[in-house]
């Protein structure tokens, strides 16, 4: 992006993942805002609905293949749609009327890990190794730290908002698992317009059966404000930073920006609503990255090696599997189909696609 062009090249990367982390991290609490004026599933299809439309045009001047045409490409659109886009956003935002920001953003980043069980569970060539089933414990254990259950709480909102928010994650891991058999050379630019349309349209579909209404909607500075910040800022400019970055170090460091989210968002609702999250909370989000650093051990030292080599040596040995990625989700996550998460944790890691995009990518988001 000609905009970081005058960044020394040291700093450059630095400076876009930590604008990255702050537009998805920012994105949990502009959906709390929002929700306060907007019904959720109207809220979540209108913004996709025309951030769609602006990726689309955007695909139509970077790649030469606007329309999926093959069997596979529509599929995949059909896959990250239904699963990483209306799903997926759908629980979350239906999840927010119960829970802050921050602690959604904190839930949602057990996605990675779900990803890795859920391809051990359901793909043949996949074997969930120990490490695998440690690190699915200790995600299911930090989202109990969030939740802290107690016979007072139980059915309590908290623990409804954590369920609808961790069902959420539950569908992005699943897309990104039935993603990976998938053979699509879509461009990913083109695949996440495709998506975004297409899960705008369940998301306005399931709000239509579910009752809301556009006279529900009540537009105020704080609801205008919400709907252009995720649409434009935490969508439309986050991705164009994702594609910028995935070019320039490769999805295993790209998607690392899952792990900031939660802080920016807890930070950002600090910051804007006074809310300041408990303890057990912040335990709940390091153990779930303790979950997360097992499960990635070896992309994770593939990555950390890497800063003793050629960065030019590193890239190159990455960029064919990253171009594989396909439709992508922002607040953090992406869609998975990478050997480095691979389920089979004790097979050497080929940093390949990872959990972001569409045939391959995490997740996620918002995201």
């Amino acid at each position: 992006m000609r905009l970081f062009e005058s960044l020394p090249d040291r700093y450059r990367e630095a400076v876009l993942f930590s604008i990255l982390a702050l537009c998805w991290g920012s994105s949990f609490v502009a959906i709390e805002v929002g929700l306060e004026y907007v019904p959720p599933l109207l809220f979540a299809g209108g913004r996709y609905a025309l951030a769609g439309v602006i990726v689309l045009a955007y695909a139509a001047v970077v790649t030469d293949q606007l329309w999926p045409s093959a069997r596979g490409e529509w599929l995949a659109v059909a896959v990250a749609g239904i699963f990483v886009i209306a799903l997926y956003h759908g629980l979350l935002y239906l999840g927010e009327l119960y829970v802050s920001g921050a602690v959604a953003a904190t839930v949602v980043s057990t996605a990675p890990i779900l990803t890795v069980a859920f391809a051990g569970l359901l793909l043949p060539e996949e074997r969930l190794a120990p490490a695998g089933v440690v690190g699915f414990v200790l995600g299911l254990v930090g989202v109990v730290a969030v939740v802290q259950p107690s016979g007072a709480t139980l059915g309590g909102e908290m623990v409804v908002g954590v369920a609808l928010v961790f069902a959420s994650a539950i569908a992005f891991a699943l897309g990104s698992v039935f993603l990976k058999p998938i053979s699509s050379s879509l461009p990913l630019e083109t695949l996440q317009a495709w998506a975004m349309l297409l899960g705008a349209g369940v998301l306005l579909g399931w709000a239509a059966l579910r009752g809301e209404s556009i006279a529900a909607v009540a537009v105020t500075p704080e609801s205008l404000l919400s709907f252009a910040y995720l649409t434009l800022v935490s969508g439309v400019f986050a991705f164009l930073l994702y594609f910028e970055l995935l070019e320039r170090t490769g999805a295993t460091q790209v998607n690392l920006v899952s792990y900031a989210e939660p802080a920016v968002a807890m930070a950002v609702s600090w910051a804007i609503m006074g809310y300041v999250v408990d303890s057990l909370t912040v335990l709940g989000l390091l153990t779930i990255i303790a979950g997360f650093v097992v499960v990635k051990r070896r992309a994770l030292q593939a990555l950390l090696r890497s800063t003793r080599v050629s960065r030019s040596t590193f890239v190159a040995d990455i960029r064919d599997a990253d171009h594989r990625s396909g439709a992508r989700t922002d607040g953090g996550v992406t869609l998975e189909s990478d050997a480095e998460s691979t389920v089979d944790s004790e097979a050497p890691s080929t940093l390949e696609a990872d959990t972001g995009p569409a045939t391959s990518t995490s997740e996620p988001a918002d995201d």
